[in-house]
């Protein structure tokens, strides 16, 4: 599938009635595919590689065309070996270049986690600032897709327990450009995080917006409940916030969106606005980013809770088979769950 048939266009390349000229309609792989065509156009220090990202485009056909547009030295091919992915990216970084590695998959990025944490984050703390490490690392994750073993791992929780590291997770095409372009940009390194089963979302982009890292976004307003999410979360909160409506109940929906550095003070201020909150997340929710955010929140806004932050995460075990997969993943089903054990009948 080529990057064209992922973007929805306007007839003869034609800009919609009323449409600013660059905003466009398109798919988040076709977001991410522009943002780093935007990266390599704007700065000659950026580089794309990984395993199958060159002449195929990628798994998921992310980087298609990049090779061609900007030739194998600037978009290539790597022999399938994590851990010499990044550790090339970390010998580029110290020599003024501008690296950006797939993942080909969540789980295998596993091999190269001794290089990310003992290098990549540490790295600059180590010389002081002396030597930054702008070093993007791209990792499709998540469920949703039916696939086996290996290829829907939650992983963010590794990452986020590791100082020096940005973790970034968009849920929407715009934010998959804005946030990605912002990754490019920054100093220092990001682990970037996929959604896999939103590649194919639609939506509108500004190809203007260069996102911002480390700020939260509520996406939805509301006035009895918070839901807190991410990622792949962020749609089954917005449906279950749209059946809380239906019910009677107002959800507001808060996108974290950068995992860490966490924006505190957006979601402590939704959540205390409320006086209510579920997390949601697919992860498993033992030790994860759920319940650090759960932990946040209580410390934060405990005197504004009307009733305990719950949780409505992945079960505590390893990620199911593909006919399974959808009795692990949150649902709207078990959030109005969640919902309703928010102590409502003492609030009225």
């Amino acid at each position: 599938m080529s990057i064209a048939t992922l973007a929805k266009q306007e007839p003869n390349g034609a800009v919609a009635a009323g449409r600013r000229p660059d905003v466009e309609t398109m798919t988040m792989a076709a977001a991410l595919n522009r943002a780093l065509a935007d990266s390599l156009a704007e700065d000659e220090r950026v580089l794309v590689f990984g395993e199958d990202v060159g002449a195929l485009g990628g798994v998921f056909r992310v980087t298609d065309g990049l090779t061609a547009r900007f030739g194998e030295a600037r978009c290539f091919d790597t022999p399938l070996a994590e851990a010499g992915i990044v550790g090339t990216a970390v010998g580029m970084a110290m020599n003024g270049l501008v690296p950006v590695v797939e993942m080909q998959f969540d789980a295998f990025a596993f091999p190269a986690f001794e290089q990310i944490v003992s290098h990549v984050a540490k790295l600059g703390n180590r010389t002081r600032g002396a030597l930054r490490m702008p070093i993007v690392i791209r990792i499709p994750f998540g469920g949703g897709i039916g696939g086996v073993e290996h290829h829907c791992d939650s992983s963010e929780a590794y990452y986020a327990h590791t100082p020096g590291l940005t973790v970034v997770t968009p849920a929407t095409p715009q934010d998959a450009y804005s946030l990605l372009r912002a990754a490019i940009a920054s100093p220092d390194p990001v682990v970037f995080m996929e959604p896999k089963k939103l590649y194919w979302s639609q939506g509108p982009v500004d190809t203007s917006v260069v996102g911002e890292l480390r700020r939260a976004e509520i996406v939805r307003e509301g006035s009895d409940v918070t839901l807190i999410s991410y990622g792949p979360s962020l749609p089954v909160a917005l449906q279950a916030a749209e059946a809380c409506e239906r019910e009677g109940r107002s959800a507001q929906v808060v996108d974290v969106r950068t995992l860490t550095p966490f924006d505190d003070e957006t979601v402590a201020a939704a959540v205390r606005s409320t006086g209510r909150a579920v997390v949601i997340a697919e992860a498993p929710g033992f030790a994860s980013v759920a319940s650090e955010i759960q932990a946040r929140v209580f410390e934060q806004c405990f005197e504004y809770l009307e009733a305990p932050v719950r949780r409505v995460a992945g079960f505590d075990i390893p990620f199911p088979s593909p006919k399974f997969e959808h009795w692990n993943l949150p649902d709207v089903d078990r959030i109005l769950d969640a919902i309703d054990t928010l102590h409502w009948e003492e609030a009225r």
